[in-house]
């Protein structure tokens, strides 16, 4: 059981409150932060920190004691590598419109650039590692995001409520073929559409939006039922995204997306090939470790479209939700993913003081996001985190349990899915 020292990425959709605050250093940070990393990731490991004040790498250590840090079991079934990658998420603009490719193709496009010679750190890198990304995220604070394609009958709605003429064709594509095959020909056209009628197109797009609100009265008040009143929401993340991006077909694309708000604690779950954006707030983020993104638009970073089109999944429904299962203080949250599995513990006033155990077995990160708590393992050995600080445990922890040390706290416990209920 030691403490870790987590990297920080810089990108500039970031916060320069959010992590800075967790981590209890000056507010606002100089430069905003995006992602806090905590794991094993060749790209950016975490470090373990010896009582002498001595910085390991986790990744080394890992390489050196597989067996010791992550069970016999794990390394042999991860081959001999940390299995998940654990991150805090902090968002003051949107994100690129992405999605992740499945093990099969990471596999194949991580060989396929290697033997056309991209470097790992080249920019038009689409596969960073032959993994893939499977990934939960977990509400802090409010969490914005737009996931999956909607249900193409209610996408029409909304393209018909916009009253857009220069979109009238491609309304009535979708609603002669409101299936998977209509909306992977839309999305399929916008996203391939020339920038110079992308620059006409998206502009019309705004007008729609901007008409449709007027249209409810300059105080937003309008029944439910009313275009405006269902799509609120999806109208004012379109312009708001058309605003930072103007034509980019992803504005389009956002078009077709559930747009979600996810209160702390709520859940998504976003599998492969299916498209996403995060759009503002803070959250927890547990995924496979790899670092592989397909990007569509929204973001000046390299945008791979014939890649993003064979890897992403047109089967629409509503968005991915995760519902955690409650046990007393314990939060577990589910996905069919063997990488991964998130634990989240709470202490109110009510329950203040008492010990609860963690996950019994394999390789594990503890991060304290709320208060002060206490983890002790059955060697007698503990440890005090405070808001933001993190630890490392192997598989040889046995029966650790974790306590509140003063009033409400919050703890999330990162394993890997072998370690089953």
């Amino acid at each position: 059981m030691e403490l870790l020292d987590n990297p920080v990425r810089r990108y500039a959709w970031g916060s320069r409150t959010v992590i800075a605050g967790l981590r209890g250093r000056e507010v606002p940070s100089p430069h905003p932060e995006a992602e806090l990393w905590l794991g094993a990731h060749p790209g950016d490991p975490s470090y373990l920190l010896g009582p002498d004040g001595q910085r390991r790498s986790l990744l080394d250590e890992i390489t050196r004691d597989p067996d010791g840090r992550l069970g016999e079991n794990s390394a042999r079934r991860w081959d001999q590598r940390l299995p998940f990658l654990f991150k805090v998420l902090a968002a003051d603009e949107p994100l690129s419109l992405q999605a992740h490719p499945d093990m099969a193709g990471a596999a194949a496009g991580f060989a396929r650039e290697n033997a056309q010679g991209i470097a790992l750190d080249d920019a038009h890198r689409s596969y960073k590692d032959p993994n893939h990304k499977p990934e939960l995220v977990v509400a802090l604070t409010e969490f914005h995001a737009l996931t999956g394609f909607r249900e193409p009958a209610v996408t029409v709605e909304l393209l018909r409520e916009l009253n857009v003429p220069q979109l009238a064709a491609h309304v009535e594509l979708l609603a002669g073929q409101p299936d998977q095959h209509g909306l992977r020909a839309l999305f399929s056209t916008w996203i391939t559409l020339p920038q110079a009628v992308l620059d006409k197109l998206v502009p019309a797009v705004q007008e729609g939006c901007v008409a449709l609100l007027r249209r409810a009265g300059a105080d937003g008040q309008s029944g439910t039922a009313s275009g405006v009143g269902r799509f609120r929401a999806e109208v004012r993340t379109v312009l708001d995204l058309s605003e930072r991006y103007p034509g980019d077909a992803g504005v389009l694309a956002a078009l077709l997306l559930n747009r979600v708000t996810l209160a702390p604690g709520e859940a998504l779950f976003q599998d492969a090939g299916l498209l996403h954006a995060y759009l503002s707030g803070a959250c927890i983020e547990l995924m496979a470790n790899s670092d592989n993104v397909l990007r569509g638009g929204l973001t000046p970073k390299h945008v791979d479209v014939p890649e993003l089109l064979r890897v992403l999944r047109f089967e629409a429904g509503p968005a991915p939700r995760v519902t955690g299962v409650t046990d007393g203080p314990i939060t577990r949250y589910d996905t069919a993913t063997e990488e991964f599995r998130l634990w989240r513990l709470d202490w109110a006033n009510g329950n203040a003081g008492d010990m609860v155990s963690l996950p019994a077995s394999g390789p594990r990160i503890a991060l304290c996001t709320v208060g002060s708590v206490k983890v002790a393992a059955g060697s007698g050995h503990s440890l005090t985190l405070r808001r933001g600080d993190s630890v490392w445990l192997d598989a040889k922890d046995v029966e650790v349990k974790a306590a509140s040390v003063d009033g409400q706290a919050q703890l999330f416990v990162a394993t890997d899915g072998l370690s089953r209920p």
